[in-house]
C-alpha cells in the first residue's frame, strides 16, 4: 500500500468515536484486496485481482461491469483508480442492470484519462451530461497515474473530489433513482483497460 493510501486509512481510524458506534460512522473496505468476494461481474469483460488491485481489461466490443452485490443509498465512497488504457469508464452509483443484460440504469462518474474529458463530471440516468467539473479543474487528472477518488452521496446530493481537489457539487430536483448498486465499468470498444484499489465505504444508511 503506497503512502497516501496508507495515510487516508490512517485517518479514518483516527477519525471514529471511541464506544458503540451507530450506523454510518464506520468506513469499511468495500474490496477485501484478495478476490471478488461481495462483487459480481457482470457481461464478458475480464476481471481480476492481482496484488491487491482489481485489473478489467475490455476483450470483447461490449461492455463489462464489477457490480457490488449490495445496494446503497446514502454513502461515501473512496478509491484509487490508474487507467493504463486508452479506454473510457467510470463508477456507477444508484444503478441496477436490465435483467440478464449489460444495459445498466443509473448515474455515472465519469473516468477518462484524457484530459478535457470530464472526469469525476456525472453522467446517466437516461439524460446524458449532467454536470462537468470547472474547466479549470479539466487538468487535475492524473493520465497515467493513480488517483484518488471521493465520492459522496447524501440524499438528492452528489459531491465529487479528485485527487483533493472539489469536482461536482449537484443537488437533483427529481432524482430518477435514490437507491441501487455500485458498479465499476469497462467502457464498450474493446481498448478498455481499468485498475482500481483501496475501495472503502461509508454507508450512511446503515443497513
Amino acid at each position: 500500500m503506497k503512502l497516501t493510501a496508507f495515510l487516508f486509512c490512517v485517518s479514518l481510524a483516527l477519525a471514529q468515536p471511541k464506544g458503540p458506534k451507530l450506523g454510518g460512522e464506520d468506513w469499511v473496505a468495500l474490496f477485501n484486496g484478495v478476490d471478488f468476494t461481495g462483487w459480481q461481474k457482470i457481461g464478458s469483460e475480464k476481471w481480476t485481482v492481482e496484488d491487491g488491485v482489481i485489473h478489467g481489461q475490455g476483450v470483447t466490443k461490449a461492455y463489462g461491469y464489477l457490480a457490488t452485490e449490495k445496494s446503497y443509498k446514502d454513502f461515501h465512497l473512496f478509491l484509487r483508480f490508474q487507467c493504463p488504457g486508452p479506454g473510457n469508464s467510470g463508477v456507477y452509483l444508484h444503478s441496477r442492470f436490465k435483467p440478464n443484460t449489460v444495459d445498466i440504469l443509473g448515474m455515472q462518474v465519469e473516468i477518462d484519462r484524457h484530459v478535457g474529458r470530464h472526469t469525476a463530471g456525472l453522467y446517466g440516468d437516461d439524460r446524458g451530461w449532467i454536470a462537468w467539473p470547472a474547466p479549470e479543474n479539466e487538468t487535475i487528472i492524473r493520465p497515467l497515474d493513480w488517483n484518488d477518488m471521493l465520492i459522496m452521496v447524501e440524499g438528492n446530493r452528489i459531491r465529487t473530489r479528485l485527487n483533493g481537489v472539489d469536482m461536482v457539487d449537484f443537488t437533483s430536483p427529481k432524482p430518477v433513482y435514490n437507491d441501487g448498486i455500485i458498479a465499476l465499468q469497462l467502457h464498450s470498444g474493446g481498448e478498455g483497460e481499468m485498475k482500481f484499489k483501496d475501495i472503502w465505504i461509508r454507508d450512511l444508511g446503515g443497513r
